[in-house]
């Protein structure tokens, strides 16, 4: 009998490790924008702690994902900077002084993501706030416009990859730039919101 519940228990284990080898890599790939620093980001220990009170995210800021498509599809309203209200969407607080901001002008700026493990992609594309948005109002899709799309070959990602993109420059004040990176084969991406203080050059 003992010999037996040995046997059973080692070909438990065996099953359980080979199928642990054929869980796709892509799984354990997250990443999130570092340059300038996301919200999120800014949870973080190793960015500064710039931003408080936000909740174990602060330890998993690479880990913002949720169903790719946006706007159409991906996080519903006031769900957006949390990817669907992950870590208990504290990140979806929002008020004109919440949290930080980064100082910027409009014009190009380079946006570079950190990824913690490799992932093929399709594309990567950026948004920021229209002129008329509420910053004291849950964030929502129509409050965004398109700015930029960085598209990829599906191939995965290299690390701290940068990107190119024009910041409108008819606008000033608070506005949040929303960075979203399409994984080329699962239905989710990743979402990092960016916010910033718009001022003339």
């Amino acid at each position: 009998m003992q010999l037996f519940q040995k046997r059973s228990a080692a070909v438990i284990a065996a099953a359980l490790w080979s199928g642990l080898l054929f869980i796709p890599q892509q799984a354990f790939a997250h990443g999130f924008v570092e340059k300038p620093e996301s919200r999120a980001a800014l949870c973080s220990e190793s960015y500064g702690l710039l931003n408080l009170n936000c909740g174990s995210v602060m330890y998993e800021p690479q880990s913002l994902e949720a169903k790719k498509g946006f706007p159409q599809d991906g996080p519903a309203d006031g769900q957006i900077a949390s990817a669907g209200g992950l870590f208990g969407g504290i990140l979806d607080q929002q008020s004109e002084n919440r949290w930080f901001k980064h100082i910027m002008t409009g014009g190009v700026h380079t946006f570079t993501w950190t990824y913690t493990a490799p992932h093929k992609t399709s594309q990567w594309h950026y948004y920021i706030t229209k002129k008329d948005w509420d910053p004291n109002q849950p964030l929502k899709r129509a409050d965004f416009e398109a700015i930029g799309t960085i598209e990829h070959d599906g191939s995965p990602a290299s690390n701290h990859l940068s990107h190119q993109i024009e910041v409108p420059q008819d606008r000033q004040g608070y506005h949040v730039i929303l960075a979203v990176w399409d994984v080329a084969d699962t239905e989710n991406a990743f979402y990092q919101a960016i916010d910033v203080q718009l001022v003339s050059p």
